[in-house]
């Protein structure tokens, strides 16, 4: 059975198991690993709670029914935290209103054990191919925040004024600048955005806002102790 590691890796997607039967955790990992997939294992979400770093990539593979903090408390905890880290659930003692719950709250699937191995290395696939999307989709996030870090103040100025639907000349004014410096400005940001168009420009500076105005990527969020 693969152990939980001090470190999570940053890139290679792995499974991450929690599991508080030792030996069913052992057979989940021995399988997984024997297709060439990494796992790490946890004996309870109190453990692999202390182990999260934030970084980890793939999915966690998660009993529904553990002692202490159940596999669906869990997931409401990490909901709440913002860790949005794919998760596929498994218990041999499941009902139709926990499978609701759980999957409403965003499970890639729910496993009834003992369950074939088809359907795990499936779920995996499906669950990794959800986990790469979001990191693409977080690193282009990275990108762009990193671009408009390279802006100056008068550049992100113009830049906020112009996706504002400001035309030049209104810049201009509200700046005390002449409109040919204004449209100096407005394309050095239109160069170091990589934006081809108006219309690109305001959705990526839409895009780094976020809902709140800010952005912290799921990997870098940690989960709360206890």
């Amino acid at each position: 059975m693969s152990e939980a590691a001090k470190t999570q890796p940053e890139s290679k997607q792995t499974v991450f198991i929690v599991e508080d039967d030792s030996s069913i955790c052992e057979g989940l990992a021995n399988l997984l690993e024997s297709v060439g997939i990494p796992t790490q294992s946890y004996p309870s979400a109190e453990a692999f709670k202390d182990m999260w770093t934030g970084k980890g990539a793939g999915c966690l593979l998660l009993d529904a029914r553990l002692p202490g903090i159940s596999g669906i408390a869990l997931q409401e905890q990490m909901r709440t935290a913002g860790v949005d880290l794919p998760i596929i659930f498994m218990t041999a003692h499941g009902d139709i209103p926990m499978v609701r719950k759980v999957m409403k709250a965003g499970a890639v699937e729910f496993l009834a054990k003992p369950f074939k191995k088809e359907e795990l290395l499936q779920a995996v696939n499906e669950a990794f191919v959800l986990d790469g999307t979001k990191r693409a989709q977080e690193q282009g996030l990275v990108e762009i925040r990193a671009r408009i870090d390279s802006l100056s103040p008068r550049e992100k100025e113009v830049m906020s004024m112009v996706t504002a639907g400001l035309l030049n000349k209104q810049i201009a004014a509200d700046l005390n600048l002449s409109e040919i410096t204004v449209k100096l400005h407005r394309r050095q940001v239109m160069e170091k955005m990589r934006a081809n168009s108006l219309a690109d420009l305001v959705k990526m500076c839409e895009r780094a806002k976020g809902p709140t105005g800010t952005h912290v990527p799921d990997r870098q969020r940690q989960l709360p102790i206890g």
